[in-house]
């Protein structure tokens, strides 16, 4: 029969196979192989890992066999001995003279007797404010500055 859309005539049905040129790749045998080797690993496996010590019989032994029992006893000596005298005690005392100086710088006369602006009061760190007796500065009043402020709360070296 021919075929209708085209006018080629139409293959012998059932096909003829196609005589074999070569013989398969080896790949082809490793498909069968491969799994075959797998199962065979696996049952191996499986056969090995059972107990060793596990007997195939599941009777019970007919008598116990009878087993030796350990006893352990342990002997002390106790030796009283005498408590050694209390060691003397030594007191050591040492005196030590403690002088402070503190170095004051003389006031500018500036001719009237109120206090001195705060731009004229500066101390470079709160030791210096503190040697001076200063320490806590408050803001506004002499030698206060923002870098002596840690927290920014308006008290300088407060802590």
């Amino acid at each position: 029969m021919a075929n209708p859309y085209n006018n080629q005539p139409a293959p012998p049905w059932p096909p003829t196979p196609t005589p074999a040129s070569r013989p398969a790749p080896k790949w082809a045998r490793k498909r069968y192989v491969l799994p075959a080797l797998a199962l065979a690993l696996f049952l191996g496996i499986g056969i090995g890992s059972g107990d060793p010590d596990k007997t195939t019989s599941d009777a019970k032994p007919a008598a116990a066999k009878p087993q030796p029992t350990v006893t352990v006893t342990a002997t002390t000596t106790a030796t009283a001995t005498a408590d050694p005298a209390p060691a003397a005690t030594v007191t050591a005392t040492k005196t030590v003279k403690v002088t402070r100086t503190v170095t004051a710088q003389a006031e500018a006369d500036t001719g009237s007797g109120s206090d001195p602006d705060p731009d004229s009061v500066y101390y470079a760190n709160c030791s210096e404010a503190r040697a001076a007796g200063a320490a806590p500065i408050h803001r506004g009043e002499p030698g206060y500055a923002s870098h002596l402020d840690r927290d920014n709360d308006g008290v300088a070296c407060d802590s």
